[in-house]
């Protein structure tokens, strides 16, 4: 086991692997591009052998679990008993039907509900690496994490086969795509298959530190970036943050907006109450007034979502007279909770609201508020077991009140799958997040704002290239830049400056035209809600755009 804050080998972290595809395992940083790992508190030292998709699911049958509710959504429910068989199943088909070895790569995609849990765990008992994927993605950005990843195989919900059939005719990694049924309208191959098989499977037993999970993070742009998490990192998390800032129970029903694509998601609605023998409620259609119906029906207890949903979801509760009284405690992470939100909230439901942050790099929260030790306006504290200071582009560590850049390390840490952006990320051991902090006198941490043009809206990270990109696609665009316009109720909304085309009319219907496009192109969510039709674009003398100056406008 690694020793605190020791950098590691390769004979530390490569335990004999149990994958027989390698191509993951072959694609890691070199182990001096690795963050140092903190491993020595008792609840991070797990078994050399560990398969997560166990853990999470048969081995809460085993505890007596078998028989609660494990997992509610919008069309069926499934107990802890019921889940372990439907998850072995699926897990059968994978290796039987469609030959799945160790390591190869498995897309999952699906709004949240039980089925596209029972196939994550089945692809994780299977010793696949599961990719986990947003819905609302189209076509070309299922090819860029299908090529990135040079993943096989694909489960898919069949209310999502449009866009999959069109990326999988134009890849030529993608083996086999099997869709399932999660709306339960007997529809599904999957299911299918998977109800010839035995409920029993013996899981793959692989090393805590095989790969089980890609989680590309959301909003990059040009070629992805995919972050690698063993086995064990999808146990540290609940074991660290959720225990200790949660504290859940059996008795618990989890809540929230975010997808389970999102590593905020699947930990927050998924990991941590399967960890804990709680129930998770999944919905797909998570927002805020769909949200409140589903807490008060289901009398959920912890909710996890963005600042602007629980704005939302007061001013729908004082509307409609909506109830949050079930609710114990709420988690916000995506972007800083204004402190206006907090005291709002708080004074609204008496329910403490726990801010923090998380990275998909680092998979989930690692610092952050927790009960009794709350601090309005501050993200917090680290979490037990990560330790984080703020530094300056020498990596010094900078005094109490300095802003500067947020360094963090811990169980967790950045592992971007082939990528040279590995070095940016880590330095020195250290995990730099992009955010720019700075620690008070009493060891909490405030946000002061991104360190990238990364534009933060309703908690999506959005890429202005990208939709740049989009833009230029299009007939009636000459040139445009995209940028982060402040807004009260989103935080940040895409704000695109666009040249058109000698003769297109700077109106409304041009405006609508272009938003459509690229809601067509790319995921639906990244579309500029403002347009701003300009004569030219402000750039330097080399012809590099200013976007600063497109910032300061008013």
């Amino acid at each position: 086991m690694l020793k605190q804050a020791e950098m590691p080998t390769d004979s530390d972290f490569l335990l004999p692997s149990a994958h027989l595809d390698s191509f993951c395992r072959d694609r890691l940083p070199p182990s001096e591009a690795w963050p140092a790992l903190l491993l020595e508190r008792p609840e991070f030292r797990y078994p050399a052998r560990l398969n997560a998709g166990v853990e999470l699911c048969d081995a809460l049958v085993d505890k007596g679990h078998g028989a609660r509710i494990a997992l509610r959504g919008d069309f069926e429910a499934l107990t802890y008993q019921e889940l372990a068989e439907e998850s072995n199943r699926i897990a059968q088909v994978l290796v039987q039907d469609l030959g799945l070895v160790p390591g190869n790569r498995v897309l999952i995609r699906s709004a949240n509900n039980p089925r596209l849990v029972s196939c994550w765990l089945a692809v994780t008992k299977a010793g696949g690496v599961a990719v986990n994927t947003m819905p609302m993605l189209r076509a070309g950005e299922l090819g860029q994490i299908v090529d990135k990843a040079e993943i096989q195989f694909a489960l898919c919900d069949w209310r999502l086969k449009e866009e999959m059939e069109l990326c999988a005719a134009a890849n030529r990694h993608l083996k086999k795509t099997l869709y399932f049924d999660a709306a339960c309208e007997g529809r599904g191959e999957l299911e299918v298959l998977a109800s010839s098989k035995p409920p029993l499977f013996a899981a793959v037993a692989t090393a805590q530190d095989d790969i089980a999970l890609l989680g590309f993070t959301s909003g990059t742009t040009g070629k992805p970036k995919a972050t690698m998490h063993f086995h064990r990192d999808l146990l540290a998390i609940a074991d660290g943050y959720a225990k200790v800032a949660l504290a859940p129970t059996p008795d618990d029903r989890f809540i929230g907006s975010p997808p389970l694509a999102f590593t905020f998601g699947l930990g927050g609605l998924a990991i941590f109450p399967l960890r804990f023998g709680a129930t998770a409620v999944l919905v797909e259609d998570a927002r805020p007034p769909s949200l409140l119906k589903a807490i008060e029906k289901f009398a959920a207890t912890v909710c996890f979502t963005a600042p602007t949903a629980y704005r939302a979801l007061l001013d729908l509760q004082v509307k409609d007279g909506g109830n949050l009284s079930s609710l114990r405690c709420a988690v916000s992470a995506g972007e800083a909770l204004p402190l206006a939100v907090y005291e709002a909230w708080t004074a609204a439901t008496s329910v403490p609201i726990l801010d923090g942050i998380g990275a998909t790099e680092m998979l989930h929260i690692f610092i952050s508020n927790r009960p009794g030790a709350t601090r309005p306006g501050t993200t917090g504290k680290p979490m037990p077991g990560y330790e984080a200071r703020i530094v300056d582009a020498d990596m010094r560590p900078l005094p109490a009140g300095e802003v500067g850049k947020l360094a963090v390390r811990g169980p967790t840490g950045c592992r971007y799958l082939d990528d040279a952006r590995q070095t940016a990320y880590v330095r020195d051991g250290w995990n730099l997040t992009g955010d720019a902090f700075f620690m008070d006198e009493d060891g909490y941490f405030h946000f002061a704002a991104r360190t990238d043009d990364m534009i933060v809206s309703s908690g999506y990270n959005i890429a202005g290239p990208e939709v740049e990109n989009a833009l230029l696609s299009h007939a009636d665009v000459t040139e445009c830049a995209v940028v982060g316009r402040p807004d009260p109720e989103r935080g940040e909304i895409v704000e695109a400056h666009v040249v058109l085309k000698q003769g297109v009319a700077a109106d409304a219907a041009t405006i609508k035209r272009l938003q459509d496009h690229v809601k067509a192109t790319i995921a639906p969510f990244k579309y500029p809600r403002a347009v701003v039709f300009t004569a030219a674009l402000p750039k330097t003398q080399t012809g590099k755009i200013q976007r600063f100056r497109l910032k300061q406008r008013p």
